[in-house]
């Protein structure tokens, strides 16, 4: 008995010690399986913050990059504007305040060098030549010096180009284009001071040449110079934004100096205050005579004194000239006895102003007479102004030019007796202005018709019906440039008539802010 109770005692004890030692192994069984999950739900955040954080490391990069970018951009976009800055440091410009008009923006481009150019010519010549150089500075992307303008001509004047025209526009107003300076940077005046790359470009030539063979060579030697300006662009086979700069220089940036330009503006308000007015190039000076050789009308003195100013200028090629032979071709200036008779016989009014144009006339009064019989109202700029006026223009003869070429642009009516630069480029004008009367004398008509009238063959009622039938199409109508290929000496010269800037034949001209208001203002 007493082993069988000490044997249900051993048991018992056991059970108890094996439930304590089972519940023990639990006990330690639950932190570990708590560490476990511990360590997989860290290592799902870690994995999750590693993925966020590689991602914004990625933004981050992204937008340090675009940083960079723009940051190079920005720096390249005020690199250029400083270098253009430190281009002009040598030619300051008129302060924008100064300017009673907007400026366009200016146009930021690689500079490929310096074009400098040397005006040859007249007024209108150098004119017609530095819009060209203007437009060929701009779509090589050069850099153009203010033009020097021809001090050695047979006119002898030393006027610059800002006596004038007026420079601080000419600049201001082409910034969109092409930047002009007034002197070459120091760096470069410095170049050129020791050696000058110099050439004559090749006359009436096209775009083609001066990328292929001008802008080479600017590229070389940094700054090239151009003996010449005179037609050194064709007329015709130019890309139309090419001739549209070339009249946007001419008529719109080529203003004349405030002095020239006021003074001729007084004129014409002095003409306007008596009424319509017509302008009469009357290319009847001594050096035309002698030049072209033409002495219908002239006596045996001033035969011989032309004769001998001819032979006088070497440059003048031409020396043993038929005078008739060449009259009687229509290839000389019309007289001022046979022009009384073709604006008589066109029905110009008798009382109209008729403004001359030009310098001295050849054989003075005596020549003039016929022509103030048939047109009393007979004025010159001497005439309508005091001497104190036009004493500091009197001795520049291409200043002078300028009064001229700024009323003729603005008469009712131009009439050259001469096909010669200012009467070309001045029909250009007007035609630019909306196709202004300009009557285009057909001189081989007129001399043909005069001798016959002078003869008796015909009288004044034919004479009068002829010569309006001769002019019925040449009033400065819309027209076509004649083109003759390879002959541009022969076909209509751009100035003349620069088609590509006006209105279409076939369509009317656009009508100004003014016209249009006036035309609005009409029941």
């Amino acid at each position: 008995m007493t082993f069988m109770r000490e044997l249900k005692k051993l048991r018992m004890g056991y059970s108890e010690a094996n439930f304590e030692e089972t519940e023990c192994e639990e006990v330690k069984e639950k932190p570990y399986y708590s560490k476990m999950r511990l360590k997989y739900i860290s290592m799902v955040k870690a994995e999750k913050l590693k993925i966020l954080i590689l991602a914004r490391i990625r933004v981050a990069r992204l937008k340090l990059w675009v940083t960079r970018a723009l940051s190079m951009m920005l720096l390249w976009a005020i690199v250029m504007q400083l270098k253009s800055l430190g281009e002009a440091v040598s030619s300051p410009r008129t302060p924008k305040s100064t300017f009673s008009y907007p400026l366009p923006p200016e146009r930021v481009y690689e500079n490929n060098g310096y074009l400098m150019v040397s005006s040859n010519g007249g007024l209108n010549q150098m004119r017609s030549g530095i819009c060209d150089m203007v437009t060929v500075a701009r779509f090589l992307n050069v850099t153009l010096i203010v033009p020097e303008l021809d001090n050695t001509s047979f006119w002898n004047d030393y006027s610059q180009f800002a006596d004038i025209f007026d420079v601080e526009y000419f600049i201001a107003s082409l910034r969109d284009e092409v930047r002009i300076l007034k002197e070459l940077p120091p760096t470069q005046k410095k170049k050129v001071a020791e050696s000058l790359f110099s050439m004559p470009p090749i006359s009436w030539s096209n775009m083609t040449y001066y990328y292929n063979v001008i802008l080479p060579r600017i590229q070389t030697h940094e700054v090239v110079h151009f003996q010449k300006t005179d037609a050194r662009l064709g007329n015709n086979g130019i890309p139309d934004e090419v001739q549209k700069l070339r009249c946007r220089v001419n008529y719109e940036a080529l203003r004349f100096a405030p002095p020239l330009q006021a003074l001729a503006e007084k004129i014409v308000r002095i003409l306007r205050g008596k009424g319509p007015f017509l302008v009469l190039h009357l290319r009847y000076e001594m050096d035309m005579i002698a030049f072209s050789g033409c002495n219908e009308g002239c006596n045996e003195q001033e035969i011989d004194e032309l004769t001998k100013m001819r032979y006088a200028y070497p440059w003048w090629k031409e020396k043993v000239i038929d005078s008739e032979k060449k009259r009687l071709a229509g290839l000389c200036p019309l007289t001022p006895e046979e022009t009384a008779l073709t604006l008589k016989a066109l029905g110009i009014d008798r009382n109209i102003q008729v403004y001359i144009a030009a310098g001295d006339i050849y054989g003075g009064e005596r020549r003039l007479a016929t022509l103030r019989a048939a047109y009393p109202n007979l004025v010159k700029k001497e005439t309508l102004l005091p001497p104190s006026d036009l004493d500091p223009f009197r001795n520049h003869s291409n200043q002078m030019a300028a009064l001229d070429y700024y009323v003729a642009v603005e008469s009712d009516i131009f009439v050259p007796t001469n096909g010669g630069n200012m009467a070309k480029v001045v029909e250009g004008h007007r035609r630019y202005l909306g196709f202004k009367k300009t009557i285009l004398l057909d001189r081989k008509a007129i001399v043909d018709l005069v001798d016959l009238y002078r003869a008796g063959s015909i009288s004044w009622e034919e004479f009068s019906s002829e010569m309006k039938e001769a002019h019925a199409d040449r009033m400065g109508n819309p027209a076509k440039r004649l083109v003759i290929p390879g002959k541009p000496k022969e076909e209509d010269y751009f100035y003349t008539n620069p088609e590509e800037c006006l209105a279409r034949v076939d369509e009317p001209p656009q009508l100004s802010d003014d016209q249009q208001q006036d035309a609005e203002a009409e029941p």
